[in-house]
């Protein structure tokens, strides 16, 4: 039986290439695996606050504050700062809590005194409604147009790996963090969790990366074995590229980092709604079913040279659902066949 510990995964890891040269400001080019950007948000002002001390950097967080509520994640210390399921699976380790996020900062402040605090969370709060002024001090120019920039701030907590549909480019501004990247071929060795509860929307890894059972997670080796690792430092940003899964540890007190999302094409709607109605439409079929309708997915959607070309233009409908109206049309299609079948 093969063992892994989480200081074998993290010693044996790959670190993350960096990229020399990036300034704020350039045009961010898409990028098929992670980088790292050292000192790319350093001269940001709340980075200087950081490195001056922790309760400077909550200070001057709060003085932006817009006073909007933020969902805060709130557990136990036998948690471990692991953001999870309860045993059985039927409740979350942690709750969520409407709070002031000037009061969770203080929070955290009091928290960092403890040698076995509570976990506490607050995950993709908007920069826009909560720190409406704070970019005005604190940005960052890459060649998106108007990319989603999110706050996520707590102390020591573990973030089951897990993917996102988006670019990502993670800016840490208070703290150190732990990114542990495995790329989207590693789905089947990551052992993912259910689809329909999520801790935050996406399904996560349920393999304890600090206690790996060998056991009821033998192949997580050889997802282990293609792991990058990478640990930030106030004023280092990474780039994660869209479907690449990822860990992430606050390995301070206090840990703060602001992320902008953005996709590289018009995302109509998200490639996830169209998994969930494959689960009911196709997963329960019989082995020789689901391989014909495979058969079909890979000629309508993977195939890269399927032009439709023998199809007079004009006759092809939603085969060339490829803009905003034609879309519109499918989803209004979509909706009256699925309410025929209520």
């Amino acid at each position: 039986m093969n063992t892994y510990t989480y200081e074998h995964l993290i010693g044996a890891s790959t670190p993350v290439s960096e990229l020399n040269g990036f300034d704020a400001g350039m045009k961010f080019t898409h990028r098929n695996s992670p980088m790292v950007m050292r000192g790319l948000v350093k001269s940001w002002p709340v980075v200087q606050e950081a490195r001056a001390s922790m309760y400077s950097a909550v200070n001057y967080l709060s003085s932006f504050y817009s006073g909007h509520k933020v969902v805060a994640w709130e557990g136990p210390q036998s948690t471990k700062g692991r953001v999870f399921y309860s045993d059985d699976f039927r409740a979350l380790n942690c709750k969520p809590v409407s709070r002031r996020l000037d009061s969770v900062l203080a929070q955290l402040v009091t928290l960092a005194k403890l040698n076995d605090a509570p976990l506490l969370y607050v995950a993709t709060a908007s920069i826009d409604k909560c720190l409406p002024d704070f970019s005005l001090q604190n940005s960052l120019t890459f060649g998106v147009d108007s990319p989603a920039a999110s706050i996520w701030l707590g102390n020591r907590t573990r973030i089951s790996a897990h993917y996102d549909v988006p670019e990502n480019i993670a800016c840490n501004v208070v703290g150190r963090r732990r990114f542990i990247l495995f790329p989207p071929e590693q789905l089947e060795n990551l052992y993912i969790g259910p689809v329909d509860f999520t801790p935050a929307g996406q399904a996560i890894s349920l393999v304890d990366f600090h206690n790996p059972d060998p056991i009821r997670f033998p192949n997580f080796i050889k997802a282990a074995k293609s792991a990058l690792v990478v640990d930030l430092e106030p004023g280092d940003a990474l780039y994660i590229p869209s479907m690449w899964w990822h860990h992430v540890e606050g390995l301070d007190a206090c840990n703060v980092l602001v992320n902008y999302w953005w996709n590289d094409i018009d995302v109509h709607v998200p490639p996830s709604d169209a998994l969930l109605h494959g689960l009911m439409a196709i997963r329960q079929l019989p082995e020789e079913k689901r391989i014909i309708w495979k058969r079909l997915f890979d000629y309508y959607l993977f195939s890269s040279d399927q032009t439709f070309s023998h199809i007079p233009e004009s006759a092809r409908g939603v085969l060339d659902a490829n803009n905003g109206e034609q879309i519109k049309k499918l989803c209004q299609f979509l909706s009256k066949r699925l309410d025929v079948k209520k």
